[in-house]
């Protein structure tokens, strides 16, 4: 089994109101789950980075902490910022990035076969889209105050 886990955060404002997106797919290419939430204020990168790391936690919540473990894992982001540092291409200079990276990369090595793609935003449009639906529910309820 191959799991597809794309993410995407973001953020209107750098920093700023700041939420993510989550799909997780099956091989060909059908949504089995996907999650969105806010964050608050972060950084574009920063909400990115929370993007992974809840994706990989709720992977071992959902699919089993044993089970997942012997799945094949295909992280897809559209920032191909996140996709370097974590394949270990570019250096973390930021120090909040340090720390997320660390929490990421953690998981990732707990998880064993996770491997992460780079990919267009076009091929991420339902990440994209579930980020941008919590950060307008958001901004809905802070509205009303």
């Amino acid at each position: 089994m191959k799991l597809i886990i794309n993410i995407d955060g973001g953020s209107r404002g750098n920093p700023g109101e700041a939420a993510l997106g989550v799909a997780f797919s099956d091989e060909e290419g059908h949504v089995l789950k996907a999650y969105s939430k806010s964050l608050g204020v972060a950084t574009n990168n920063e909400a990115e980075y929370q993007a992974l790391i809840f994706g990989l936690k709720k992977a071992k919540a959902v699919f089993g902490k044993e089970k997942i473990k012997d799945t094949a894992i295909e992280v897809q982001s559209d920032s191909e910022l996140l996709v370097k540092q974590m394949r270990g291409e570019y250096k973390i200079l930021e120090p909040s990035i340090q720390a997320l990276f660390l929490t990421a990369w953690n998981l990732k090595v707990e998880l064993k076969n996770v491997r992460f793609m780079a990919v267009p935003r076009e091929a991420n449009k339902l990440a994209d889209r579930l980020v941008n639906e919590a950060l307008d529910s958001s901004s809905k309820k802070q509205a009303l105050f």
